[in-house]
């Protein structure tokens, strides 16, 4: 669960910067625009027709259509629109009572025909399961964006940083594997390039993450 609890405190991160949206389009309303754009019988449909790596990039362009082309707007809504998850339990010592801490996202069963939809099959090594991989790509989209649009100091190291003070006083179950760790490189190294290269898509850089492991030879 601590990637529940890393992207919630970006969203408070987010508006202590006071941060404002070129596009003029509120996060919420993206957040729900996405959500339901996964959870259609039309993404449905392409599930049928597409790779998941191509599902991703759809996904992807929506947002960024979605917000007039602003990146940073469309990472961070797609990293709460992917969430596999819509609440943070936490459980407090001494007292030993958990709380079930809501995230932003849409009703209940909207929630649940995205989720059932979202892409899980994005690596070699992916989970042959239906859940699968699908927490990896909020893990992408939020190093993304916390590259593509914090330069002042390494903010998702200090938000890790901040993950383990947190974890160590509410004892949040869960642990960040190796994998993890990957795939969040691979969002900063992706949010690094977006301004050089805007037209690159997140399947290409998913790619990255197979060659680099079978050891292909570009």
């Amino acid at each position: 669960m601590k990637i529940l609890l890393k992207y919630n405190l970006i969203f408070i991160l987010l508006f202590s910067l006071n941060s404002t949206c070129q596009s003029n389009k509120s996060l919420s309303g993206g957040i729900y625009n996405i959500s339901n754009f996964i959870a259609s019988d039309y993404f449905s449909t392409l599930k049928r027709n597409n790779t998941d790596l191509e599902l991703v990039d759809t996904i992807y362009l929506r947002a960024l259509k979605y917000f007039d082309n602003d990146i940073s707007e469309a990472l961070l809504a797609l990293t709460f629109a992917t969430l596999p998850f819509n609440k943070m339990p936490l459980k407090l010592p001494i007292i030993d009572v958990t709380l079930n801490i809501p995230l932003p996202s849409v009703s209940d069963s909207l929630f649940n025909l995205k989720v059932k939809n979202l892409p899980s099959q994005l690596f070699f090594d992916s989970p042959k399961v239906e859940f699968g991989d699908k927490d990896k790509v909020p893990h992408f989209f939020g190093n993304a964006f916390l590259s593509y649009s914090i330069s002042l100091f390494n903010i998702s190291e200090f938000l890790g940083i901040l993950v383990e003070l947190f974890e160590d006083s509410f004892k949040i179950e869960g642990r960040l594997d190796l994998r993890d760790l990957y795939i969040n490189r691979l969002g900063s190294f992706y949010g690094e390039i977006l301004d050089d290269k805007p037209e690159l898509l997140p399947s290409e850089m998913f790619l990255i993450y197979s060659i680099i492991h079978n050891g292909i030879n570009l």
